[in-house]
């Protein structure tokens, strides 16, 4: 698959590929085989910093910042329609290096980057929701005086994705990035670097011009280096709350601006008069789905005491037919886990919920495979909201079963966590919508909601993060506001400022 590629050249810094300077290298390594894909060498802190430099330049001079809107547009969908051309080519790079089952490299991870990149192709032509310009009403006090707010991009733009959605994550950082006429230096996950390094290739045949995107592989010190440089502008960042938290804590001490898209532990509430047996299967791939490697998996269900052993037993029925295993092999469900140490994790988390006094209600364990990172998907009762399987998360393919006996029970259980990521609700529609209002969740899907929309908003309040990806909300934050106003009337009079004394001094 990476015959004849120059893997040593690992990273792209103001239009040229050059090889990461570092000491440190990353083993890439296929979750399904466990078979070496790539060893890519480290960008130094020089080279961020290279790379940061060449993003400024390209954001305040040279073409890019004198294209007009339709030009970005135009650029950004010849980016999206190579891409596109490629896709076959971009599921085999995803299944190999995320593990990702064919139908989902095929629909959630490539495709729903494919929309995204076109839906922000076609935003880059009017802008954020009012356009890239928008005029006030006239205002009298003291003259009469008119106003106009304009939407300017926020500048450069770190953008550090993570392992479980590498393209689609891209997607919404890259996509929002050149929409808005940013410029950016992205760094994605060691773990699944590989689509991204091929996906700018496709950046460099598009066009664009240098320091425009840049890549960088790198690891802590990349990261750091990204999130305090005072000419990053932004971050833009996904992966785990811990990160997430350090990230915010270290453009803090330069004021950028910083959105989050970070963890939840989701609940499922299946509403009384619901049916029960048709919920199972699509709640339970909900809690599964990705291997559990997914943020808004919804991995706390909440069913109806009446209700709960027609649940365990459907589950235990469902769970043992779903196919875990070779991820290119038809009929597959359910992949790897992208490392060893991440299924330890999450295996950990069972057997100490077991000591607790939990029980596996249904799957469970590892499947007879040779090689490969694979674990059963499993769902563990006995255990409370406020357990630590409860409320942590594992990114992992467990959930909970816990049983209610009144709606305001269940709701009240589903909101005491410290995320607020994503919903479901399952049952009569009236009901459910009234539910819905009353989650604190970023999104809440009533019996399985719709697709994967780019014009959607994703994030959630709390732990869950800080601002939106994707949809109108995610583009707005690639722009700063700048109003701009003058007189109408004739000369504006700057009031007399009064004379200084000691205890007003005069500042100038």
């Amino acid at each position: 698959m990476w015959a004849g590629q120059d893997l040593q050249a690992s990273c792209y810094i103001d239009g040229a590929w050059v090889e990461g300077q570092a000491d440190e290298t990353t083993r890439v390594v296929d979750p399904a085989t466990e078979a070496l894909l790539a060893d890519m060498g480290f960008a130094s802190v020089a080279q961020v910093e290279q790379a940061i430099a060449a993003a400024r330049r390209a954001f305040e001079g040279g073409p890019w910042p004198a294209m007009t809107p339709l030009e970005r547009s135009a650029l950004l969908h010849r980016l999206t329609d190579l891409f596109q051309a490629r896709r076959d080519e971009f599921v085999d790079h995803i299944i190999a290096e995320t593990g990702s089952p064919t139908y989902l490299a095929q629909s959630a991870q490539v495709d729903a980057a494919i929309d995204t990149m076109r839906w922000f192709a076609e935003a880059a032509r009017t802008g954020p929701t009012g356009g890239y310009e928008r005029g006030l009403p006239l205002w009298h006090k003291p003259v009469t005086s008119a106003s106009l707010l304009r939407m300017e991009p926020v500048g450069v733009v770190a953008s550090i994705t993570a392992y479980n959605y590498p393209l689609f994550l891209l997607a919404r950082k890259l996509g929002g990035v050149l929409a808005a006429g940013c410029t950016t230096v992205v760094m994605p996950s060691e773990r699944a670097p590989l689509s991204t390094w091929r996906f700018f290739q496709l950046v460099e045949e598009a066009g664009y011009p240098a320091g425009v995107a840049n890549l960088v592989i790198g690891g802590r010190d990349a990261g750091v280096t990204l999130s305090t440089h005072r000419d990053v502008d932004m971050v833009s960042f996904t992966g785990s709350v811990a990160v997430g938290a350090a990230v915010m804590a270290q453009a803090s001490g330069t004021t950028k601006k910083v959105v989050l898209e970070l963890g939840g532990k989701s609940p499922t509430i299946i509403l009384p008069g619901a049916d029960v047996e048709a919920c199972v299967a699509p709640t339970i791939m909900r809690m599964a789905w990705t291997t559990g490697q997914a943020c808004g998996c919804t991995t706390r269900t909440f069913v109806p005491q009446e209700d709960y052993d027609a649940y365990v037993e459907g589950a235990g029925s469902f769970i043992g037919g779903m196919k875990v295993g070779d991820p290119r092999a038809e009929g597959t469900i359910l992949g790897p886990l992208i490392r060893d140490d991440q299924r330890r994790s999450v295996e950990a988390y069972v057997e100490r919920a077991l000591a607790d006094g939990g029980e596996i209600l249904a799957g469970g364990g590892r499947p007879a495979e040779p090689v490969g990172y694979y674990m059963n998907p499993a769902l563990i009762g006995g255990v409370g909201n406020e357990s630590e399987i409860a409320q942590n998360e594992l990114f992992g393919p467990v959930g909970v079963l816990m049983p209610y006996r009144t709606l305001d029970e269940a709701v009240a259980a589903a909101n005491a966590s410290r995320y607020g990521l994503n919903a479901a609700v399952w049952g009569p529609e009236d009901i459910a919508m009234q539910v819905a209002q009353r989650l604190r969740s970023g999104t809440v899907a009533i019996n399985g909601g719709g697709g994967p929309r780019p014009d959607a908003p994703w994030g959630g309040p709390r732990e869950s993060g800080v601002g939106r990806e994707g949809g109108e909300d995610g583009f707005r934050d690639f722009f700063e506001v700048k109003h701009v106003h003058w007189p109408l009337a004739g000369p504006a009079r700057p009031a007399p400022r009064p004379a200084p004394t000691e205890d007003t001094p005069e500042v100038d």
